[in-house]
């Protein structure tokens, strides 16, 4: 219950700083779900008016949806006001590995184009180094997908397929697989992991999100606090 209580207070906060005439990001998640449902509401007194959304995943489509929260693409807009999404594990330089939502890719490429990045955690999501709490996420390409995980493992990792409770391979909304890498003691270096990870062929995109967030939105129990991210 304290987890949720967190994760609903990050959402609120950043709630906070959406204002009405914008078009949005919408991330996908457990605590973005719960910030779709406030923005949902708060549409619908008429508190925010004129918002238009690009969603990061079908499932989170779907809720917008029910909402009745305007829909656009990347194409239709110019830019993103502010995009909104949780992560997995946020670093002290506010890097972040992100993907378990199994949206990693599509999280990106909204991402991207947006003016403003905030994610919101709590503060469990929070680690000295990325991959010490858990996996990272890597959507791959089916072909050969054994293959792919078998180089994998040069990273330094122990990877496998993410399989459902029923055994079946997970896919994502783009019809690829994803595999989950385990670091035994974390990432070491990030750049470095990103950089091998974006030039294999057959790695369609990984979960590791470099000097992407500007703000950091991380509730406790007791409080919420703003990290913002320092320039490189």
């Amino acid at each position: 219950m304290m987890i949720m209580n967190s994760k609903e207070r990050a959402a609120r906060k950043a709630l906070e700083l959406v204002e009405s005439n914008t078009t949005i990001g919408l991330g996908t998640g457990s605590t973005t779900r719960i910030f779709i449902d406030l923005l949902g509401e708060q549409i619908k007194l008429g508190a925010l008016t004129n918002i238009k959304a690009v969603p990061t995943s079908e499932r989170t489509a779907q809720q917008a949806n029910k909402w009745g929260i305007a829909l656009t693409t990347l194409a239709e807009t110019s830019s993103l006001s502010i995009a909104v999404d949780g992560a997995d594990e946020v670093d002290p330089d506010l890097n972040m590995i992100k993907g378990l939502g199994r949206a990693l890719l599509r999280e990106k490429v909204v991402e991207i184009h947006t003016d403003r990045l905030i994610i919101i955690v709590d503060e469990s999501k929070l680690v000295s180094r990325l991959g010490a709490k858990g996996a990272l996420p890597v959507e791959i390409l089916p072909f050969e997908a054994e293959a792919h995980v078998q180089w994998l493992h040069s990273l330094g990792c122990q990877a496998e397929l993410w399989l459902e409770e029923d055994g079946s391979r997970v896919v994502t909304d783009n019809g690829n697989y994803l595999a989950l890498c385990w670091f035994e003691d974390g990432i070491e270096d990030a750049y470095t992991i990103a950089d091998r990870l974006a030039y294999r062929p057959g790695i369609i995109e990984h979960g590791l999100f470099i000097d992407m967030a500007h703000q950091v939105i991380v509730a406790s129990e007791q409080d919420t606090r703003i990290l913002t991210r320092k320039p490189r």
